[in-house]
Formats: C-alpha cells, structure tokens, sequence
C-alpha cells in the first residue's frame, strides 16, 4: 500500500493520535527525551504503535518529532541513530498490515531569520539530516510549524533529497495566524507552489476551535486536507484534556463538508480517540474542496490577488540610478531597505528587486537584499534577474510566493526560467520578444505571448500565473508603438484571459514633462487591460491615477480606499523621497521599519543635542511601545516586533558606548533572569520575551532551558536579582515550575526580614492559564512577550 493508494482506495485516511500523551501514561519521566525511549525502551513505542493500528489507524507517525541535531544537543545519541531506530521499531509495529509509516519532522526549535539566529540554509542541512536518516519511512510528515519559512526550507529539503511523498500541517491561534502571523491563504499558496502532496492543521486548538481555520482552508487549497487536532484545552491542574473521545469524533465529522480528507489527533488523544473517530466517518463520503481560482501572490504574512489593479514598485533597480549604483557598491542595505519603505507606503502591492551591477556579485546581494527586504515589509516581492543562478538563489530564500521577471519567447529562456517557476511555486512575467526581438505588431506580440503561455503549461504553471509584459516603446522614437502596445494588452486580455504587466515609465524618455506623458498612458494601459502596471509609486500622480481608475471603474467600493488614502494628506502632493544621508530620519520611524543602522545613525546625531537617558526615555521607550501596541492590536506580527526591538538595540549600544565613554553608569533598568523549566527544551517564548526585555534597557540573565531550581536560586543571590521570569511550554514540566517557584519562596537569602520574598516571579507558556500561575505561588502570568515587558515596567519601572 502506498499513499497515493490509499487516497484512491479510502474515504477518510486515518492517521494515529498522540504520541506524548501515551507516552506520560507508560511513565516518561520530566526531563526525559521522549525519542530516545525508541532506544532504551523500545517495547513501549512499539506497543503505543500497534494500540493505534488497532484502533484503526493507515498511517502511524515515528517517534521522531523532535529527533533533530540541535534538540538533541548532548544526548549521547545523533539524530541519525535515534531516528533510524524510531522509524525501524514503526515498521515492525506495522509487520503484516497495510499501515503506512512517517517519519515525523517537528519544529527545530530555534527561531529563523530575521527573527531569530538559524539562518535559512543552516535549517535546510538539520531537515536534510533528518531525512536522509529517515528514507526507509513511507511518507514524511512536518507538523506543528508555525514558520513558513521553516517549513519551506524542509519543504525543500525533502523535495531534493527524498522521492516521498510530502504532508505538512501547520499550527494556527483563534485569529487565524501562526505564532509567527503566517495566514491561511499564505501557507496555501507558498506549499501548493512547492509541490507537498496534502496540507492542513494540526495542534494548538480543538476540532470545534479549528473550523473556521479548515473553512478557509477548503477555500484556498485544492490539495488532500489534513487535520490533527488536540483534545480540547489542557487543564494544566489535572494534565488532562476537556473533549471526550466521542465529542472529539463528532465535531471532527463537522469538518467532513469542508474537504477533510486524513484526520487523527494531536495532544491528548489516545487510541480510543482514533477508535471513535473512525466509528465516527465509517459512513460518510469526502467531500472535494471548493477552491477558489484565481491570480496571487504572497509573503509570509501577505497575500495579494491580481483580481484588481495592483501596483509593481520600480525603484529597487539600479538602472539610471547613481546613488542605487553606489549604495550596492558599497553594501549600504539602510538604502535599500529604505527604498522598499517609503515604495510600500507610497502605495506598491508588490516591489520588484533588481540588483544587477558588474562590479558586486549579484547573486550574494539578491539573497541579501531578499533576505532583509522581506524582513522589513510584508508585500510580495518580484524577483528581477536575467541570471538563471542568481533567479534560483533569490527564489530559494524567498519566504512566500514571488513573481520571477522574467522569461520571453527564446526557448533558451523558456527551458531555463520556466523549470525554476515551477519548482519554486513562483508566477512570472512573460516578455513578448524572442530572438527576433520586440515585434513591431500586436499581433506578433501576442504569437509570442500565447507560445509563453503553453510552454507554461507544459511545465505545470497554471495560465492565473503568467502575467504577460506586451512591452513599452519609447514614444520620442516610436510613436506609433504605444498604440500597439496599448492593443495587444487588450488581445491578449481577451484572448488569451491572462493577467498583464507593465514598465510605464519607458513611454517618456527623451521628452520633457515625462510625468504627464507617463500618466495619460498609464489611464490608458489600465482601460486596455493593464493589471499590473510597474511605475514609482512615491510619485503621487502616479499611485494617484490608478486609485482613481478604481474608483471610476467601480473597483473600490464606495470610495473606502481612495478616501483612506487621501484624507490626511492633499491630493497631488508629493510624497518625500527616501534620502541617500544617514541620521536625518525620524528614529520612531527607524524602529518602527526594522532598519538597525538608521536606527544607530539617528541615535549619535541625536547625542548631539540630547542626554543618553533622555533617548532612552522620550525616544526608543515610546517607539517600543508603539511597536507592541501595534503587535497587539494584529496589525504587525512576531517578525515584525522583533525586528523592531533589534533596530532599538541598535541604538541602545551607541547610547552604552556614549555613557562608558563618559564614565557614567551604565544603562540598566534592573536585573532579570529568565529560564525555561527543568526538563522542559522548549525555549523559543522564552528567547522571544529575552529580545523585547533587552531592548527595553533591562539586563536580562538568561539560564536557558531545562534549567534545575536550585541554579535559578543561586543565581538569584549571587547576583542580588529581584525578578524571575518562568517559561514552560509542557504540562508536564509545570511541576518543574511549581517546584523552582517553592524553591525561591523557601529560601532564606531570598526572604525579606518579615519573611516575604524579595524575589517577583513572572510565568509564561503555551500551557499555562493565569488561575493555575496563581495556584503555583507566581506573581504575574504573562500570555506573551509584551505583557512580560508591561510587568518588568510595572515591577523594576
């Protein structure tokens, strides 16, 4: 039996239930690795294995969730050797059936970049690893991600260095984002483009919690849906969970209309759970989704369609740019970045990314400026290059869905661009030349758009993702050339019902007023079929034009985004450009963007004229906070917070070098340390909460994970610290954190002459609540990093 088998041959394809939870009832022990009991005790696995065949399951997952190189950091044992014995003690508990085997691939458990310090190419060797040790599996499962970026790296780590089959299954909240802001639509689109075979939800909520999730989920992909729900909510009093087996199967028979395909159970489920599952499903039949088909484009967190006019910044493009040229010369990325800003809030959709100059190694900046670009905005990017290594390069590290500008009518072209689209999941931009360059007809344009066309569909690249380019003529020297492109925009509209794509700027060179020339042919391209038009939106006529074409056009229902763009600002105002001259910008801003040597820049001309401390105080406290308001509000994500707060320390250390220069004291808001609990390894909240605390001038001591009570105590007095922050992201490890809490309120050095506790203890972690923090003796409960700030302001101010 095969994957693809199954799917032919079952309704609903049941896959196991939770390996952790069987495992705290066959006695794991806090602090123990569960994946090296497939070593020690083998026996045990096995039998969890067999308990959920029997219970009816066609796919059981091998215990090798967290068998990585970095969780496994000093066990003794490599990932190699653990993950070979899990998927072997799998395969004997599935002898002589027709049960399937996945090799199961959980987070790393370090944060990526830009928001952490793994980069993309280090996480792709560690997926790699794991893989490669795992190639007797039958399928390879990723589950409980919640970072696109991560899992496209295993995503591609798989695809290069394994013929499995691929299912992925991501981690959402109530609001419909992953821990990092991942939406719905995005993961759809980035994991559709990359080829996985299935994709749905796993962990983090119950099945009633995850039906709005899977509704949109129905919506966007056509591929197998998968759900894994938990149990309901832990309860972290009794370590149990709040839905029974027998809600469990009826609400995940709920799920059945919106495309659910393979179903099984996260945390808290126990073979009785796939057992009344599958009673549940017995006599039903799967419904195919209802996908919705249509062009777009994403990052991360950002999803864009092409049903309307979208707007294709131009500047990130060294042509004609002399301080562009020299900034990549001199690897100056604030200027790049800036430029990226000031185009997204002058009104760019998207920003295409050019960075071809002889004289620097262009596919070492594309991977660069793609990297910190989308660290810094959140709409897709375009990815401009007539290099083919320099293409793949940016494409790889690009966290979303890209555009590729682009491919033409040469088959040279076509046989090189086109297999790096389809790998990628990319759209792309077809130019109507070839060989014989640009036709002088709209008729010879269009031979050339339509042969784009098949070819793309010959690799599998859908017709919603070709934009097609008819290409614009200078006016000065071809004047009857704008006519022709103006028609074959429209030939290939009507003809051929793809999207199309436009450098409207060309159309002016060499005449005076370009501006003008340059929006009476924009009016006229969009009325001829134009839908994405390439222009420089900080130039207000332009972005101008099209808001207004989509008022006339009756696109913008009632005015709402036309009125939204212009109510504080006049109309046909210029926007301010960004400037080449660092520390001349607004530091709120600075932070706001994520730009760290701006950020440092504007921080020593303001020493100039201000007291370090005032700084700290009536700028970069503010700015933080105005970050974390925005955090909470949903309006910016993880990403975003972080880079924020990196761009503030920017500026915290030139403050500390002023004030070490000067003799003073140094910088500090008080002392805290954070720990995550022993035997728990889970450290990515408590990294995160490190971050904000660091940036906001408090001197964070961080004990790392799995930390014993008695180091955070004697920490504590050797060091005098007044404020101890907890994290724990397990039920079972909260006795751990109950423990160390005692361990403190128990210790004299540690106890005020009345016997109160010097020491204010805050706790945090994805299965804590605040009623259970309170019952275990700590003082806050903070749900995220910023309300782990608000307590560090409200205690040591």
């Amino acid at each position: 039996m095969t994957f693809k088998e199954l799917l032919e041959t079952k309704e609903f394809i049941i896959l196991d239930g939770a390996m952790g939870t069987m495992l705290q009832k066959s006695g794991l022990k806090v602090g123990e690795i569960p994946e090296l009991l497939g070593i020690s005790h083998p026996e045990i696995i096995t039998g969890i294995h067999k308990s959920y065949i029997d219970a009816g399951a066609h796919i059981i997952y091998a215990n090798t969730f967290g068998a990585n190189s970095y969780k496994l950091e000093g066990c003794g044992y490599s990932a190699e050797e653990v993950i070979k014995t899990a998927v072997v003690n799998a395969k004997k508990a599935a002898e002589n059936t027709d049960t399937l085997v996945a090799l199961d691939i959980g987070p790393i458990g370090q944060l990526l970049e830009p928001a952490g310090g793994l980069a993309f190419e280090e996480a792709y060797e560690i997926f790699k690893e794991q893989i490669l040790a795992g190639s007797d599996a039958d399928l390879i499962v990723f589950e409980t991600m919640t970072d696109l970026y991560e899992l496209k790296a295993a995503v591609l780590a798989a695809k290069e260095n394994s013929d499995k089959p691929i299912i992925c299954t991501m981690t959402f909240e109530k609001d419909l984002r992953t821990f990092t802001g991942c939406s719905v639509e995005c993961m759809a689109m980035t994991l559709k483009g990359l080829g996985v075979d299935a994709m749905g939800l796993n962990c983090s909520l119950g099945p009633e919690e995850m039906f709005p999730i899977a509704e949109q989920l129905s919506q966007f992909s056509p591929l197998p849906i998968v759900i894994k729900p938990n149990a309901g909510l832990p309860d972290p009093n009794s370590n149990t969970y709040d839905v029974s087996p027998e809600e469990f199967a009826e609400s995940m028979a709920k799920l059945v209309p919106l495309g659910l395909r393979i179903c099984g159970g996260c945390c808290g489920t126990t073979p009785e759970y796939i057992e009344k599952l599958c009673e549940a499903l017995k006599d039903k039949k799967h419904v195919e989704n209802t996908v919705r088909k249509y062009p777009a484009v994403c990052s991360a967190t950002k999803a864009v369609d092409i049903e309307e006019p979208r707007i294709i910044g131009e500047r990130i493009n060294p042509t004609g740019k002399k301080l562009f040229k020299q900034a990549l010369i001199d690897g100056d990325m604030d200027y790049i970045l800036n430029q990226a800003v000031a185009q997204v809030k002058g009104g760019a959709d998207i920003l295409d990314v050019n960075v071809g100059l002889p004289e620097i190694d262009e596919k070492e900046m594309m991977v660069r400026a793609v990297k910190e670009i989308q660290a810094v905005v959140d709409v897709p990017l375009q990815i401009d290059t007539t290099k083919p290594d320099v293409l793949e390069a940016g494409l790889r590290v690009y966290n979303g869905k890209a555009i590729v500008n682009s491919v033409n009518g040469e088959d040279e072209s076509i046989a090189t661009v086109l297999p790096l689209v389809k790998k990628y999941g990319a759209s792309v931009v077809g130019l109507t030349l070839d060989k014989g360059g640009i036709p002088k007809t709209a008729e010879g344009r269009f031979a050339i758009a339509e042969k784009i066309v098949k070819a793309s569909q010959s690799y599998g690249i859908s017709r919603e993702d070709v934009y097609i380019d008819c290409l614009t003529l200078t006016v000065s020297a071809e004047q009857e050339g704008a006519a022709e492109t103006l028609k074959a925009l429209k030939m290939v509209k009507e003809k051929l019902g793809c999207k199309t794509v436009l450098g409207v700027s060309n159309i002016s060179f060499g005449l005076p007023e370009r501006e003008l020339i340059n929006r009476t042919f924009l009016t006229m391209a969009l009325e001829n079929g134009l839908d994405l038009p390439i222009i420089n939106p900080n130039v207000d006529s332009m972005t101008g034009a099209v808001r207004a074409y989509k008022v006339l056009k009756a696109i913008d229902k009632n005015s709402v985004k036309f009125i939204e763009s212009y109510n504080q600002a006049n109309v046909g105002e210029k926007k301010p450009q960004p400037t080449a001259q660092k520390g001349t910008g607004d530091l709120a801003e600075a932070i706001e963007n994520g730009l760290k040597s701006e950020c440092a820049a504007i921080t020593k001309e303001l020493l100039n004229t201000m007291e370090p401390l005032e700084i700290v105080n009536q700028k970069l406290i503010p700015a933080l906070d105005k970050a974390g308001d925005s955090f909470e509000k949903g309006k910016t994500f993880l990403p975003q917070l972080i880079q924020s707060a990196n761009a503030a320390q920017a500026c915290f250390e030139i403050i500390k070098e002023k004030i070490a220069s000067s003799s003073n004291a140094p910088v500090s808001k008080g002392k805290i340390i954070l720990a995550t609990v022993k035997g728990d390894i889970h450290d990515i909240g408590k990294n995160i909460v490190k971050v904000l605390l660091d940036n906001y001038g408090y001197t964070v001591v961080d004990l790392g994970r799995d930390v014993d009570p008695q180091k955070v105590v004697d920490t504590a007095i050797a060091q005098n610290i007044k404020m101890i922050g907890l994290s724990a992201l397990m039920t079972t490890t909260l006795k751990s954190m109950e423990d160390t809490i005692k361990l403190v309120r128990n210790t004299p050095q540690l106890q005020n002459p009345d016997g109160t506790s010097k020491c204010v203890i805050f706790v945090g972690g994805a299965v804590l609540t605040k009623d259970y923090a309170m019952k275990i003796g700590a003082d806050y409960y903070c749900k995220d990093a910023k309300e782990s700030v608000d307590t560090a302001k409200l205690v040591l101010g």
